[in-house]
């Protein structure tokens, strides 16, 4: 099956949007933790996060074209603090429940059932029921103009997680903790390792022994 561009544009909008969504496979999901001057807090849950580097440690987000009552942009511009809680198979079901449009006065920890967890000096809440949690600080704002979207740039400041999912190595064991991943906007699937690799070097010497073992 062909998919053309022109096709593309004529397909109906939600169809579209949940083609393109899921075609390039499952993503990073994190629910994102802020709150607003006045302390109202607020979940937003997203799978459009990357790496963008580790000194300094940072890390993008993208939103979507914006509405004024975009809360959690609203909320990173006046505090300048956010936070990222992966997702558990416990309670994917009350993550996914965050995403609904709800009033700006409204917290969706309260509403979805998470519990605010706050680190003294950080602005914004983290959902206790995770167990990988990031706190970023915003650094920049980049706005894409071809489809009027922004990607957000923020640096990493506080990590928490339970202690025997950090490595030796530095790595962090997201199939241990049970992390949760998503295809599309609705789709959602716990991680199944396969192995990890030693790093890649140009000697081939990965490469050799991969066929050594088929033979």
């Amino acid at each position: 099956m062909q998919i053309s561009q022109n096709q593309i544009a004529e397909m109906e909008q939600r169809f579209r949007a949940t083609l393109i969504n899921s075609v390039p496979g499952s993503k990073c999901l994190q629910m994102v933790g802020t709150s607003n001057k006045d302390g109202i807090s607020n979940i937003g849950l997203f799978n459009s996060i990357f790496h963008l580097g580790a000194n300094p440690a940072l890390l993008g987000m993208v939103f979507r074209p914006l509405n004024p009552e975009h809360d959690t942009f609203n909320n990173i511009m006046e505090t300048g603090h956010y936070t990222f809680n992966n997702v558990l198979p416990g309670f994917y079901k009350q993550a996914h429940q965050t995403s609904a449009s709800y009033p700006s006065e409204v917290s969706e920890f309260s509403i979805c059932g998470f519990t605010k967890q706050y680190l003294a000096g950080f602005k914004a809440p983290f959902v206790q029921e995770s167990n990988i949690k990031i706190g970023l600080e915003f650094k920049e704002c980049i706005d894409i103009n071809v489809n009027d979207t922004k990607i957000l740039i923020g640096e990493v400041v506080h990590i928490l997680l339970d202690g025997e999912l950090l490595g030796e190595d530095g790595y962090v064991d997201h199939a241990k903790a049970e992390t949760v991943t998503v295809a599309g906007l609705d789709s959602y699937f716990t991680i199944q390792p396969l192995e990890r690799l030693p790093y890649a070097k140009a000697d081939g010497n990965l490469i050799q022994q991969a066929s050594r073992q088929k033979v």
